[in-house]
């Protein structure tokens, strides 16, 4: 969850995410993306220590080279982006959340939205969410009305009274 939360992966990233792809020493993870584009992303702390945690204490012995892996025999990589959101779906259920029909795009969605919040041009939110198109970005970074009105200047009263 967090490398789709911090990272803003998409679920087929997630799937096909392999052993090999992290580089703990650099501390960069190798995402294979849309288009076989291969693309280097810092490993940021929160999510390496998580992904590290996973694969010391959670993640089964298994011969396969995939990062992620079925909790069940036989512990083969997932089958497919369905799982993550199934997954992700589970997760927002047991803290008490209504869990959206996009699943794991959610939390690329989030990301961008908590950029937005954050000061992040849009640019800058399409070069985290590795889009090629601005277009792409504006359907993900929602603009924040309620937080656009807490800093609305008040409207100049000019004496007209109208």
């Amino acid at each position: 969850l967090m490398l789709l939360a911090r990272l803003g992966l998409r679920a087929s990233e997630v799937v096909t995410l392999d052993i090999d792809d992290i580089d703990w020493r650099a501390g960069e993870v190798t995402i294979r993306g849309k288009g076989l584009v291969h693309e280097r992303l810092p490993l940021l702390t929160e999510p390496g220590e998580a992904l590290a945690a996973y694969l010391r204490q959670a993640r089964p012995a298994t011969r396969s080279r995939r990062v992620f892996v079925r909790l069940q025999a036989p512990y083969s990589g997932f089958a497919g982006p369905s799982t993550v959101s199934t997954l992700v779906r589970r997760a927002l259920e047991r803290v008490g959340l209504e869990p959206p029909a996009k699943g794991a795009h959610i939390l690329r969605h989030t990301l961008a939205t908590e950029l937005l919040r954050g000061g992040a041009s849009m640019a800058e939110i399409g070069q985290v969410l590795r889009h090629h198109s601005p277009n792409t970005t504006e359907i993900y970074a929602k603009v924040d009305l309620s937080g656009l009105s807490a800093l609305a200047q008040p409207w100049p009263d000019i004496g007209g009274g109208r």
